[in-house]
């Protein structure tokens, strides 16, 4: 057989993952997930997780052929576009605390006050299609950074588009743990529930 052979197609994704928003600091020293279907922020229309490395590139001879990489910076985030659009939702795209917005019909969110976004912690539950197997990118201490643009459409449902940064929890920040001094933005995670 010529080209690439599927060796497990248990493994195979398709569709959406769960975005689950938890407080950072009382789960601070959990490693593995412990997001529950109730900490969901509802339907979404876009899951994406990008973990990034910025490297610095050594080139040597002549003419010059690139040797070595040099790590500089490492990110994760997880970017989606929410459907439902709930105090807590919006709350959240602005960086606030959606515990703080518990009613999905009423509420006031404060506009052009400058504060740091809070620390949550996001857990992107992803479900394998055929099997219970799942992958969940954990990020202990999480702010979500953007802006928040609702583009109201005619014939078309409105999406709140946020994005989740991971942020450093090891031991040497505030508010971290040395739970995370090896994994200091997160882990993925795969587990098997069958």
């Amino acid at each position: 057989m010529a080209g690439p052979a599927t060796k497990d197609t248990s493994s195979l994704a398709l569709g959406l993952a769960q975005v689950r928003i938890l407080a950072s600091a009382a789960n601070i020293g959990s490693v593995n997930p412990v997001g529950v279907a109730g900490d969901s922020i509802g339907a979404i229309t876009k899951s994406l997780f990008s973990a990034e490395m910025e490297v610095w590139r050594h080139m040597a001879g002549f003419p010059q052929i690139e040797d070595h990489n040099i790590p500089l910076s490492k990110k994760a985030v997880i970017e989606v576009d929410a459907e439902e659009l709930s105090p807590a939702n919006i709350a959240l795209a602005l960086g606030l605390d959606p515990a703080d917005y518990t009613d999905v019909h009423s509420g006031a969110i404060a506009l052009g006050a400058l504060t740091s976004a809070v620390y949550l912690r996001s857990e992107l539950v992803y479900t394998f299609p055929d099997t219970d197997y799942t992958m969940v990118p954990v990020f202990p201490r999480a702010q979500v950074t953007g802006s928040v643009s609702l583009d109201f459409q005619a014939a078309d449902d409105v999406k709140n588009p946020m994005a989740i940064e991971s942020k450093r929890a090891d031991s040497e920040v505030s508010g971290g743990s040395a739970v995370w001094d090896n994994a200091p933005l997160g882990y993925i995670w795969f587990l098997d529930a069958s």
